[in-house]
């Protein structure tokens, strides 16, 4: 494994603050609009648990390498390990709301975002293990920040194209 500098470690935190930034921008938006308000609570529960897991994708990419870059390697593992079972926390949580609520699952990009980020989940949280044995060096760490990156950013474009959806109750008819 190629060893890894610590310019391309702040460089992921910093893409990944970039994209956090800009996601939290995007939830005031969204807090502030009246779609929120015009959506269901069970449809607005899997957004707030959606929101829980994007941040959690980016705060990934964000702290890791950060900690890789200042500390020692085991720092960093345990920095890695702490925030992937939060991850797993709230990607269960978002699969266990959107199957038990039928609001939330008449959007087909959310649905297809949870079970393709569920799976990544699992490639992020096993690469460095893999690659890299019980205290991994900082290269082994790379892939699953930068698919981190990814299922944060897939998972961003999934709530915003959600949001442009017609609220769950023009679906349901009244009979």
């Amino acid at each position: 494994m190629r060893e890894v500098d610590e310019e391309l470690l702040v460089g992921l935190a910093e893409i990944a603050a970039t994209l956090f930034g800009t996601f939290l921008v995007g939830v005031f938006f969204y807090l502030d609009s009246g779609q929120r308000r015009a959506r269901q609570s069970g449809a607005d529960r899997y957004v707030r648990s959606g929101v829980r897991g994007v941040f959690l994708l980016t705060g990934l990419p964000l702290v890791v390498p950060l900690v890789l870059a200042g500390l020692d390697p085991i720092w960093g593992a345990l920095a890695f390990v702490v925030l992937s079972a939060l991850l797993v926390a709230a990607s269960a949580d978002s699969t266990f709301r959107i199957l038990r609520n039928r609001s939330s699952r008449l959007s087909i990009v959310l649905a297809a975002n949870e079970a393709v980020t569920s799976l990544a989940v699992l490639f992020i949280i096993a690469t460095p293990w893999v690659l890299g044995g019980w205290i991994p060096p900082p290269s082994a760490f790379v892939p699953s920040l930068v698919l981190s990156l990814g299922g944060g950013f897939l998972s961003t474009v999934a709530l915003v194209m959600t949001l442009f959806d017609p609220p769950p109750s023009e679906f349901v008819s009244d009979r």
